[in-house]
Parts: structure tokens; C-alpha cells; sequence
């Protein structure tokens, strides 16, 4: 089990805690977490690019003029394609462009997230982050003191104060222990984890 220091607000070392090997120290491969944080990405796109077909113009059927005779080119009726205000011949559909992926990969690749930060030395461990008062100036002092200025913290459950005072911070984002996920732990350099959460991350994965 690895032992890490952990840390005041002030960036003094308090104590020391375990992580658990099995979730904080085991092999990364970069092709799982690839896979996953692709699923995620595609899973945010909206997929609702559309356009009117020919059948959804509005318009007459009726062929424009006679075929033969008229000496110009031929032509259809006004929703053709080819015709300014016509029907759109190849343009996009709404789709689904999520990825599947199974639970037990997205839990690895989960845990590869995070020994991916032990093992560069990018983890955080602080004993508590407390806001008597929704202050930005505040915590933006606290964090670049842990030097973290661009860091994802988690925390073991919702608090307004820190929420609403790291709202205008940039580079910094605030996730419960329910809401980590691969690509949001790999998007910060640095990940700080208060030190009542870790218990909650083990018990989610273990």
C-alpha cells in the first residue's frame, strides 16, 4: 500500500494515509483510457445536425415546364436539389454518436486515471477545504498555495460555499466523489483529493 503526505490548506504536511494498490497503483494503459474518454466525448456531442429532405421542402410537384421544346435544361419539380430553395440532397441526419463500453473497462480505466497521477506525481491529498464564506479571492489564494491552480478537486459531497467561490476560478473544477470520470482526472495537471473522499473512491471501486 502506498503512503502519501497529507496536507493543511497551508501546505504544511499533517499526517500520512494509505492508498489502496489495487486502485492507485496499477499498470496504465493508454489504450483503455483512450477508449473511454473517446466514449465520453462522443456521448456529449448532440448528433442533431439536420436538414429538409426534398420530401420536407414545401412546393409544388408539378414539373416546372415540359421536358423537350423549351430549349433550356431539364427540370423537375421546385423542391429539387439542384434549385435554389430546394430540398437538401446529402446534408446530415440526427444520430446517436455514443459509444458503448463495458462497466468493468470503464471502472479500470477509472482506476488507471488515477494511478496515472500517483505515478506523476500529480495527487493531492489535503486534510480539509472549508469555506466559512463564498470568497473566489480566497480559495484562489488556497490553491495556488498547494500549488494547484489548474486542478480537479474532489470532494466527499456537495458544499455550496466552495462550489459558488470556485465558480470564476479558471482551471479549476469541483466534482463529488460519484461524479469522477476518466476524462475530467486526465484533463487537469493536477488532481486534490480531500482526504475523507479517498474512502469514498475506494468503496466505489474496490
Amino acid at each position: 500500500m502506498a503512503v502519501v503526505d497529507v496536507i493543511n490548506v497551508a501546505g504544511d504536511v499533517v499526517s500520512q494515509t494509505g492508498l489502496d494498490d489495487s486502485i492507485f497503483n496499477i499498470p496504465v494503459k493508454k489504450s483503455i483510457l483512450h477508449q473511454v474518454v473517446t466514449a465520453q466525448l462522443a456521448a456529449k456531442r448532440a448528433g442533431s445536425a439536420s436538414v429538409k429532405r426534398r420530401s420536407d421542402v414545401k412546393g409544388s410537384r408539378h414539373k416546372l415546364y415540359r421536358q423537350k421544346g423549351t430549349g433550356r435544361a431539364r427540370k423537375g419539380d421546385i423542391k429539387s436539389p439542384i434549385l435554389r430553395g430546394g430540398g437538401v440532397a446529402f446534408g446530415p441526419e440526427p444520430r446517436d454518436f455514443s459509444k458503448k463500453v463495458m462497466k468493468k473497462v470503464r471502472k479500470l480505466a477509472l482506476k488507471m486515471a488515477l494511478s496515472a497521477k500517483v505515478q506523476a506525481q500529480q495527487l493531492v491529498v489535503v486534510d480539509k477545504l472549508e469555506m466559512g464564506e463564498v470568497k473566489t479571492k480566497v480559495l484562489a489564494g488556497i490553491i495556488k498555495g498547494l500549488d494547484a491552480e489548474k486542478s480537479l478537486i474532489i470532494t466527499t459531497k456537495n458544499d455550496e460555499k466552495l462550489e459558488l467561490s470556485s465558480r470564476n476560478i479558471p482551471g479549476v473544477k469541483i466534482l463529488q466523489t460519484q461524479g469522477i470520470n476518466v476524462y475530467d482526472i486526465l484533463k487537469y495537471p493536477k488532481l486534490v483529493i480531500l482526504q475523507p473522499a479517498i474512502e469514498g473512491i475506494e468503496g466505489r471501486l474496490g
